[in-house]
């Protein structure tokens, strides 16, 4: 990804397209000299500050504080002055100015031709890495020469605590900044070392940094450094002839730990010591093992798309930001935004479990099973939520940072509980596609029936004896306390099922946790009997119960700009008529393909699409994956399109706070389960395929069962094979309905017909995605 240029009007955004990450470290991408800034920003995976919620009307059991991300001490800082003139890309001349982000190396670069407003020339060269492979390590290489004639140059390392963060929005989507959240606790400055240790007050967490440096430079050019409580600084002084250069290469290592946990010292001796290692080790070292564990990730993780350049890229993207999102070692999850911004307060939302782990336990099913160990690892906090809301099991927080509700709005907060189902889904289809057998009988199960025994609890049987989910909030969010939304109550009912098969597999772990027979046949029964509400006159499934007899929304008098329509309606207006925010009934659809027919999904796929409005960037997947389903190809690869371009052409406008994880994982599942055709709810593989007009040939590679399996489609055809198996190894897939055992040699078949799904549904007047085709 490369932009040239000052792009002043979008700083904010390029440092989140050019973030890197490693699921414990983030860097956003901004520029080495830190200024001029959109949005600083040096990250680590929960650490956090907490702050209080202040209601004009309280209520029992409404959280009392909430987490908010705070950035850790900045290493990523060099700056440089010129003849006493600081570097700053909005004064003087800008020659050239390219950053690029590299994909395959998994680097930004940056090559900048500058001539100070006295007239003095330099180039700098810098490239900037976290490393995947070392946990705690981040670098940058920075390079200094003349362009013209001799300089006097100044460069200063710097490590940077409290950085100033702007209160950058008054939508209230966006994050809260705490201001100088850090108190410094111990420091230390060693010649071309040192290091910084911080703690948050309320949340009581410590973090260390310190950093590592080589020079390579003439003689003539001094060092020196200083340190203060927030700020460390290395500086390099002296001329620079023509032909001469300063290379600063520094190595930061990032630790943090709770404060009744690690001492400051150790904390400190800890990440010094990985700095020097990362040092020890060499810049090339580090850019080598980058480069090998980002071959090994694209072995699996490519997706390869012919016939559309820009949205071949575009995949790429998203694919690359999903794989620096999280860890496959240590409980560590991935928030909304990940670690680019601190969009959503860098809270945890349901879009985890909903949208980024269903493509990564297909991608790196290890990074998968860390994000559920940590769900599991905060069960003690889910079960007091459930006890203070009257209710049994495990109620897990709609948005978190460390394992506490951290949202002030109840109707979510509180009412939205699919979350429960959510993560007992991405649970169960783990354990389909590793098979990890081990993990179910522990946390997976523990999972499982907490969120079962919720429940069934919460559930009410009527005289009729359906079972009903009342006072729900499903995950459209201009509806809320429904009653029997399909897509909680479906996900639910596999919830309920799922703990109980798990339950049955794993007798002796089950007994452990007080499941008994009984208990398991309530949860069966609880499930057989859910509630899916239908309007048999209409012949579509309910959102939820009564909503297909709501007034309708009033497009005719709504404007361009009146979108989104939360911040310029009262959500009075948006509750009581049927206006979808994001998909939810289509959703439904997706989740749970196995409770519909193919006529009623058409149906509900004509109905719902003139009702949404998209102001979600978690809605235009699912809508691309079902309406290739139904045969709406143009309009599926229109909405593949939005959401993989959410943040590349910041749809939303939001990209400045970090980008949309949710939409970027939303774009591969709309390739594979749309285009593709992949099912999995089952706990089998089964591929429907078609392709859109736009697309002559797709690849994609998945995990399954501890096998890489390689599907090509074109027009004609469908192929699948096992391009590293042995000649015992077999894999098992349905293709349109065959059954199919995959080995050695590929497997090839027609691809199927597409479904004649009639005209293409409307959309709402002006909300239709850009067309492709």
């Amino acid at each position: 990804m490369r932009r040239t240029g000052a792009d002043l009007d979008r700083l904010a955004e390029t440092e989140s397209i050019f973030a890197l990450a490693n699921g414990w470290v983030g860097w956003r991408g901004t520029l080495d000299e830190g200024e001029p800034y959109g949005m600083p920003g040096s990250y680590l995976n929960g650490f956090h500050e907490r702050r209080k919620l202040d209601y004009p009307e309280g209520g029992y059991a409404f959280p009392e504080a909430s987490d908010t991300v705070v950035s850790a001490p900045n290493a990523a800082l060099i700056r440089l002055w010129v003849n006493g003139e600081p570097l700053d890309i909005r004064t003087g001349t800008l020659r050239t100015h390219e950053r690029v982000l590299d994909l395959r190396a998994g680097v930004l670069r940056r090559e900048t031709e500058w001539v100070s407003p006295g007239g003095h020339g330099v180039r700098i060269r810098s490239t900037r890495l976290v490393s995947l492979p070392r946990r705690p390590v981040a670098a940058v290489r920075y390079e200094v020469e003349p362009l013209d004639g001799p300089v006097e140059l100044r460069v200063c390392s710097d490590l940077l605590a409290n950085e100033n963060v702007p209160q950058r929005s008054d939508d209230p989507r966006a994050a809260t900044v705490v201001q100088d959240p850090l108190t410094a606790e111990a420091r230390r400055s060693d010649g071309l070392d040192g290091v910084l240790v911080h703690r948050t007050d309320r949340s009581a967490q410590r973090v260390a940094v310190a950093v590592a440096h080589l020079v390579d430079a003439p003689a003539v050019v001094a060092v020196d450094g200083d340190c203060t409580p927030d700020r460390l600084r290395l500086t390099l002084t002296g001329p620079l002839a023509p032909g001469e250069r300063v290379r600063l290469t520094k190595f930061a290592a990032y630790e943090c730990a709770p404060v009744d946990g690690t001492p400051p010292d150790e904390l400190a001796d800890l990440v010094v010591a990985e700095a020097a290692a990362a040092r020890a080790d060499g810049f090339d070292t580090l850019l080598a093992a980058q480069r090998a564990a980002l071959d090994a990730a694209w072995r699996t993780a490519d997706v390869e798309l012919d016939g559309d350049p820009e949205l071949q890229q575009a995949v790429r993207f998203a694919i690359f930001h999903l794989l620096q999102a999280g860890r496959p070692d240590g409980d560590r999850t991935i928030a909304a935004k990940g670690l680019t911004g601190n969009g959503y307060d860098g809270h945890v939302l349901w879009d985890t479990e909903g949208y980024v782990l269903p493509v990564l336990t297909y991608l790196a099913p290890e990074v998968a099973r860390s994000a559920l160990r940590w769900r599991h690892a905060h069960l003690p906090e889910a079960r007091e939520r459930a006890a203070e809301l009257r209710l049994a099991g495990a109620t897990f927080p709609w948005r978190t940072i460390g394992g506490r509700e951290c949202s002030g709005y109840w109707p979510a907060a509180t009412a939205g509980l699919h979350v429960n189902a959510d993560i007992a889904d991405a649970v169960l289809r783990y354990v389909a596609a590793t098979g990890d057998t081990r993990f179910l009988a522990g946390p997976g199960l523990e999972l499982l029936v907490e969120t079962a025994r919720l429940w069934h609890r919460f559930g009410h049987r009527s005289d009729d004896g359906a079972f009903h989910l009342f006072g729900v909030t499903g995950p459209d969010e201009y509806s809320a306390l429904a009653d029997d939304n399909v897509f909680t109550n479906l996900m639910a009912r596999r919830n309920l099922r799922g703990a109980a098969d798990a339950a049955e597999r794993c007798p002796e772990a089950a007994a452990a946790l007080g499941v008994d027979a009984a208990e398991v046949a309530a949860w069966r029964a609880a499930a057989d009997a859910m509630a899916v509400p239908y309007d048999h006159e209409r012949g579509v499934h309910q959102q939820s119960a009564g909503f297909t007899a709501q007034p309708e929304w009033d497009f005719a008098n709504t404007g361009e700009d009146d979108y989104p329509l939360l911040l310029h309606h009262p959500y009075l207006e948006l509750y009581r008529r049927q206006v979808v925010k994001q998909a939810d009934l289509v959703l439904a659809m997706l989740r749970c393909p196995g409770e519909f027919t193919a006529e009623q999904k058409a149906r509900n796929v004509a109905y719902y699409q003139p009702r949404t409005v998209r102001d979600s960037s978690l809605s235009a997947a699912p809508q691309a994956v079902l309406a290739a389903e139904v045969g709406h190809l143009d309009l599926a690869y229109d909405l593949f399109a939005e959401s993989v371009l959410q943040d590349l052409a910041d749809l939303g406008d939001k990209t400045a706070d970090g980008l949309h994880l949710a939409s970027l994982a939303g774009a591969w599942l709309a390739l594979v389960q749309g285009f593709g055709g992949m099912r999995d709810d089952q706990g089998v593989l089964s591929f429907d395929p078609r392709l859109p007009r736009r697309i002559d040939r797709l690849a994609f590679h998945l995990r399954w069962r501890g096998h890489r399996l390689r599907v090509t489609l074109t027009a004609g055809e469908a192929r699948y094979e096992l391009p590293d198996a042995g000649p015992e190894a077999t894999v098992e897939v349905w293709h349109h309905g065959e059954r199919l055992r995959v080995g050695v040699a590929p497997v090839t078949r027609p691809m199927p017909p597409v479904p004649d799904a009639g005209p293409e549904p409307p959309c709402p007047p002006g909300r239709r995605p850009p067309r492709r085709a």
